[in-house]
């Protein structure tokens, strides 16, 4: 008997909608369940400075909501017509807007041009999995590889204990025997983004640095 695993079972479009719909509630929850608290704080007659720590949290939490909204619409969802090109400057404002939270600094090197759709929702969605091999913090430095409509990307995170991790090797791979859920669907989208472009993701280690390739 081979010691490899098969493949978990993919989800159906209903699932993978559900999946998706529930990461981004995930992303949400938190910054919004802060406007709530400091709503009730407000409304139960504060101190002059309980009342300015209430309004600086909702004013932050309502910025990281609103900046989590902004990339997700962008990264997970329709962004226009099936044939509609996205300003790579707009999708470096949303990304910046939502991974740089004090821990995660960008360096984009990307010219401003338009790209398809897809080929920006990949950049997004290999931004998030390059946050994802520097759990303590660090800096993504996202460069282009090749021109115009055939630039592709190349991210390297640099930070303390950058690390690859393999569940997320195995779902871009296509070979984890795990299903997905909730915690894997946004590998798992990425691998069909990259699949829809006809390219595929993939993370090395380079020393200290981990780099997210699409090629």
């Amino acid at each position: 008997m081979s010691g490899t695993s098969s493949p978990g079972p993919a989800p159906d479009a209903l699932e993978l909608a559900a999946l998706l719909c529930s990461k981004v509630c995930h992303d949400l929850i938190s910054p919004v369940g802060a406007i709530v608290n400091g709503l009730e704080v407000l409304d139960d007659n504060p101190k002059p400075e309980d009342r300015d720590f209430a309004l600086d949290l909702i004013r932050k939490s309502a910025k990281t909501a609103s900046a989590r909204l902004q990339f997700c619409r962008l990264a997970f969802g329709a962004a226009g017509s099936s044939g509609a090109q996205i300003d790579l400057g707009d999708a470096q404002n949303m990304a910046k807007g939502h991974i740089e939270d004090g821990k995660v600094t960008l360096t984009w090197n990307l010219p401003r041009l338009l790209l398809p759709k897809n080929r920006v929702k990949l950049l997004l969605n290999m931004l998030v999995v390059a946050q994802q091999t520097i759990p303590r913090g660090g800096t993504l430095t996202i460069d282009p590889v090749g021109e115009g409509d055939a630039t592709i990307f190349r991210i390297t995170s640099a930070g303390l204990n950058a690390r690859v991790p393999q569940n997320i090797v195995d779902i871009l791979n296509g070979t984890s025997a795990n299903t997905v859920d909730a915690h894997a669907v946004q590998p798992y989208y990425t691998r069909l983004l990259a699949e829809a472009c006809g390219l595929k993701v993939t993370l090395t280690l380079d020393g200290d640095k981990v780099i997210i390739a699409a090629a």
